[in-house]
C-alpha cells in the first residue's frame, strides 16, 4: 500500500552463524579495493573532471584518504577550468563539483565570472542537458559561498520549460526536437528542478510542484523487478545500474527541496535491493552509480525505508549453533538505526505452502549490536527451511518515519549426522528366495564377496533417519558397478518411504552390461547438503557369470584416455640397420675417378685441333674488363658443381646459381655485343 515516506532510513538486516568471522555488510573492504583499482590511473591524475568526481565522490562515500599530490594537481586543473574563457557550462559545472568535494580555493571574482557566465547559459539553454550543467553548476556555488547572487530572475519561467519535456509515463526527453523519452533524463530532470526551487527567491506554484510529483511516481507504474524484490529502471542507452542510480538520485535531491514523495513503499525498497544485490561491479562507471545510490538513500532524509534483507546466499548449521542478525543502514551504520527488534516469524518446509507460526523475538545484544536467534523451534530437522523474519519498531511513530519492508524470506540448511541402519546386500534367485546375505557397516569399511548368473538378482537395502528419528531423503543414492574392463554402470537407489532399496535383475540387464561377465566392484554414493556424513563407499565386488555374447549385441564403448598419458614416457624403439653394402676395391676406385677426367682432356684436345686462341679477347679496357668476369662467372659456376657434389644441398646451390646467372647474363651480354661490332667493323672495313 502506498504511504507517505517522510525522514526514513533504509536499514538492511543481515544474518550469519556464530562461528562466521565476519558478519556481512552491504559495503565491505572489497568495495574499497575495488573502488581504487578501477579509478586508479600509471602517471596517479585523472583523464577528465568528470572522471576525477566520480572518483573523489566513491572515495569520499568509502572513506578512502585522497592523496595530497593528487589534490594539489586537481585544484590545479579545477581553476584552470572555471578561468578559462573557452569553458562551457559543463566544464564549469564539473569543475564545481570536484571543487566543492576538494574544498579548493576558488576566490570571489572567479565565482562571480563563472555565475554570469551559468546564468547567460540558462537564458540560451535549448535541451534538458544544457539546464542540467546550468543550474546544477549555480547550485553548487550557492553551497559553496553566499557572497555571490546566484537567484534566478524567471525561475517559474525556467521551470515550465523544463516541466514541457515531460511524458504521460513519467519518462523525459532530452530536447523538444527529440522525440525519444528516456528515463535516466528523468531523474536528471528532477535533479535539476530541484536546483531551481533552491534558486528562487519566491516559492514556485505549488500545484505545479503537486503535479510533478504525480508524474514522477508513474515512473514506478512500469518499473521492472526480479522474483527476489529488487526493483530497477532499464533505459536502452545508459544500461540499468545508470538509469536507477539517476532515478534515485533526482528523487532524494526533489523531495530534499520540496517534500516527500506519495511511492508505494516496497518499490523504494525494491530498489535499495537492487543496488544491493548487484555485488561489486567490473567498472569504474557502474561502481560509482552504485555506491552514489546507496548514498542517497542512505544520507538523505527523505524517501528512505527500513528493509529487512538477508544474504542471498543459502544458510547452513546444525541445530546446536546460533543464528544472528544485524540490522544496518547500506552502508554498514548501525549509529542511525532507531529502537527496534527482529522476530522469527514463521518457519516454512521446503516444498510446501504450510508454515508454523513461530513468532520468536530475537535476543538482542547491544555490544555486538545483533540479534540472536538462541534456539531452534521445536520440530525443525535437518533438511531445508524458509525462515520468515521481521522488524519490529519499537516506538510506534516511527512507523511514520521508517518503513521495515515486510516479512523476508531466507532458505536455510539445517545439517545433522543421518543415521543409516539395516544395510544389507543379497543375492536373490529369481523366485525372489534368499541364496546369501551380506550385513554392512556403511559407517565404516566393507569387503563383500558376491556371485551370481544371468539368472539371479542384487538386492541392497538401508534406511536413513534424522536425529529426531524421521525418515530421511538425501539428494542422491546412487549405486555404481564397475567392470574389470573400466565400463561403468550407475543406477538409482529407489525411495519407499521405510527404507532405501534396489534389486537388480540380471536377466533384463544382459544387454546393458554387454554381457560382460567377470569381476565387478560394487560402490554407493549417498550425499545431500544437510547430511553431514554423506558418503562415497566400496562395499565389494560380485562375480558375474553372463551369457555368451550374440552377434549382433551392442559393443561396450572405448574407455577414455587419460589425456596427460601423452606426456608420459614413450615405448622405447629397437632397430637393427642393413649391413653395410660390400664396396669395390680401392684400385678400382682410383681408376674410374681417372675417367672421369679423359672427357675433360678430350675437350682441350678438341680446342687444340680446332684452333681455339686468345686473338678475339677485347685490348679495350671496358670491354676487356668484361670479358675476365665473363670467364670468371663461367669459372664460378664450375666450382659451385663442384661444391653441390661435395657439401650444398639443392636449394642453396640454386639459389647461388641464380644470382650467377643474372651476372653472367650482364656481363656476358656486353662481352658478345663488344665482339659483333668489332666483327661488322672488320667486315665493312
Amino acid at each position: 500500500m502506498a504511504r507517505k515516506l517522510g525522514f526514513t532510513f533504509l536499514l538492511l538486516a543481515v544474518a550469519s552463524i556464530c562461528e562466521a568471522a565476519a558478519i556481512f555488510n552491504p559495503i565491505s573492504e572489497s568495495h574499497k579495493s575495488a573502488a581504487i583499482e578501477l579509478f586508479s590511473r600509471a602517471d596517479g591524475s585523472f583523464s577528465s573532471l568528470e572522471e576525477a568526481f566520480k572518483a573523489l565522490r566513491t572515495f569520499e562515500i568509502l572513506g578512502i584518504d585522497t592523496k595530497p599530490d593528487l589534490k594539489d594537481s586537481t585544484c590545479k586543473s579545477v581553476v584552470d577550468t572555471l578561468s578559462s574563457e573557452s569553458s562551457n557550462s559543463k566544464d564549469l559545472y564539473h569543475a564545481l563539483r570536484v571543487g566543492s568535494l576538494l574544498k579548493c580555493k576558488i576566490n570571489k571574482e572567479a565565482l562571480m565570472g563563472v555565475t554570469s557566465r551559468l546564468k547567460g547559459s540558462v537564458k540560451d539553454a535549448k535541451s534538458l542537458l544544457d539546464f542540467y550543467y546550468s543550474i546544477g553548476g549555480l547550485t553548487l556555488i550557492k553551497d559553496q559561498t553566499s557572497e555571490v547572487d546566484v537567484l534566478l530572475e524567471d525561475a517559474d519561467g525556467i521551470f515550465r520549460s523544463i516541466k514541457a519535456l515531460s511524458q504521460s509515463d513519467g519518462r523525459w526527453r532530452y530536447s523538444s526536437n527529440n522525440p525519444d523519452s528516456s528515463t535516466y533524463a528523468a531523474g536528471v530532470a528532477l535533479e535539476t528542478l530541484s536546483g531551481i526551487i533552491t534558486l528562487t527567491s519566491s516559492e514556485l506554484d505549488g500545484n505545479l510542484i503537486e503535479a510533478l510529483k504525480k508524474d514522477a511516481v508513474k515512473l514506478f507504474e512500469n518499473i521492472d523487478k526480479y522474483d527476489d524484490g529488487a526493483n530497477f529502471f532499464d533505459d536502452q542507452h545508459q544500461g540499468p545500474v545508470s538509469a536507477t542510480s539517476s532515478v534515485v538520485r533526482g528523487l532524494t535531491t526533489f523531495a530534499s527541496a520540496s517534500g516527500s514523495f506519495n511511492i508505494p513503499g516496497d518499490k523504494i525498497l525494491g530498489l535499495a535491493r537492487f543496488f544491493l544485490g548487484i555485488g561489486i561491479p567490473g567498472n569504474s562507471k557502474d561502481l560509482y552509480h552504485q555506491i552514489d545510490a546507496l548514498a542517497c538513500l542512505d544520507q538523505n532524509r527523505a524517501l528512505v525505508p527500513l528493509v529487512l534483507s538477508l544474504p542471498a546466499s543459502v544458510l547452513s548449521f546444525t541445530s546446536q549453533d546460533k543464528l544472528k542478525v544485524r540490522v544496518t543502514t547500506v552502508l554498514g551504520s548501525t549509529s542511525t538505526t532507531p529502537p527496534l527488534s527482529v522476530k522469527l516469524m514463521q518457519v516454512f518446509t521446503s516444498g510446501s505452502k504450510d508454515a508454523s507460526i513461530i513468532n520468536q523475538e530475537l535476543r538482542f545484544d547491544p555490544k555486538e549490536e545483533v540479534h540472536t536467534l538462541d534456539a531452534f523451534p521445536a520440530g525443525v530437522d535437518v533438511g531445508k527451511y524458509i525462515f520468515a523474519f521481521e522488524i519490529v519498531l519499537s516506538d510506534p511513530e516511527h512507523k511514520k518515519i521508517y518503513a521495515t519492508g515486510g516479512r523476508t524470506k531466507v532458505p536455510v540448511y539445517v545439517t545433522g549426522v543421518i543415521k543409516i541402519d539395516n544395510a544389507k546386500i543379497q543375492v536373490l534367485e529369481s523366485d525372489s528366495v534368499e541364496e546369501t546375505q551380506n550385513k554392512l557397516d556403511l559407517s565404516g569399511k566393507n569387503d563383500v564377496a558376491l556371485s551370481a548368473n544371468h539368472l539371479q538378482k542384487l538386492r541392497l537395502s538401508f534406511q536413513l533417519t534424522t536425529p529426531l528419528q524421521n525418515p530421511f531423503n538425501p539428494h542422491q543414492a546412487l549405486m555404481k558397478l564397475r567392470h574389470e574392463s573400466g565400463v561403468e554402470h550407475i543406477f538409482v537407489v529407489g525411495n519407499s518411504r521405510k527404507q532405501f532399496e534396489i534389486t537388480l535383475d540380471f536377466l533384463g540387464l544382459v544387454e546393458k552390461l554387454f554381457y560382460l561377465s567377470g569381476k565387478y566392484e560394487i560402490e554407493l554414493t549417498v550425499g545431500d547438503a544437510a547430511m553431514e556424513n554423506s558418503f562415497s563407499q566400496a562395499l565389494g565386488h560380485i562375480d558375474l557369470d553372463l551369457p555368451e555374447v550374440p552377434e549382433k549385441a551392442t559393443r561396450p564403448p572405448p574407455q577414455a584416455v587419460d589425456p596427460y598419458s601423452r606426456f608420459g614416457p614413450m615405448p622405447e624403439i629397437s632397430h637393427i640397420f642393413r649391413p653395410q653394402e660390400k664396396r669395390p676395391s680401392q684400385q678400382l676406385s682410383y681408376a674410374f675417378s681417372g675417367l672421369v677426367f679423359v672427357p675433360f682432356l678430350a675437350f682441350l684436345i678438341g680446342l687444340s685441333r680446332l684452333g681455339a686462341n686468345m686473338k678475339n679477347f677485347p685490348t679495350s679496357t671496358a670491354p676487356a674488363t668484361f670479358a675476365i668476369l665473363f670467364h670468371g662467372g663461367i669459372a664460378a659456376v664450375l666450382v659451385l658443381y663442384i661444391l653441390f657434389w661435395l657439401k650444398l644441398d639443392l636449394f642453396t646451390t640454386l639459389k647461388a646459381l641464380g644470382v650467377l646467372g643474372m651476372f653472367l647474363l650482364f656481363v656476358g651480354h656486353r662481352t658478345l655485343s663488344h665482339l659483333a661490332s668489332t666483327s661488322s667493323k672488320v667486315k665493312s672495313a
